[in-house]
């Protein structure tokens, strides 16, 4: 291969047919995706609204397990992402940017629910139920006022 060849573009792959142009989609992808996202949204608006799970940290879970699936749907079916866009980059990508949104997420709430009880430890919501703190009563009058 010679100078002129490298600098005309042949060495620098111009000519390779297995280019890829990015995903491509179709029409039915779009259709089953739109049909998952209404079934992945209609279930869990049932669940809550006739009242099928009593306990609510179970109902949480449960959307947000219906959200995580309705995520992966929007990826695929409408983002186009699998493991063969961009080298397998992209998906790469989304999984660091899930760490790291899960890592900030749980941070967050650690702090927000440990804030309270680190910073204010006689704080008056963590006293007995029923007492109050009353001011402290002047030296020596027994707490009475008296004139």
């Amino acid at each position: 291969m010679s100078a002129h060849d490298v600098h005309a573009g042949v060495a620098h792959g111009h000519e390779d047919s297995h280019h890829d142009d990015g995903p491509h989609s179709t029409f039915s992808a779009y259709i089953i995706g739109f049909f998952l996202s209404v079934v992945l949204t209609a279930i869990p608006f049932w669940l809550v609204m006739a009242k099928v799970i009593d306990s609510r940290s179970t109902a949480a879970l449960a959307l947000g397990a219906f959200a995580v699936v309705q995520i992966l749907v929007h990826m695929i079916c409408f983002l186009h992402m699998n493991g063969k866009a961009e080298g397998g980059w992209t998906m790469l990508s989304t999984i660091f940017s899930v760490i790291f949104v899960a890592v900030t997420i749980a941070g967050t709430l650690w702090v927000m629910f440990h804030m309270n009880t680190q910073m204010m430890p006689g704080h008056a919501e963590h006293a007995a139920p029923g007492a109050t703190q009353a001011p402290a009563a002047p030296h020596g009058h027994g707490g009475a006022a008296s004139n």
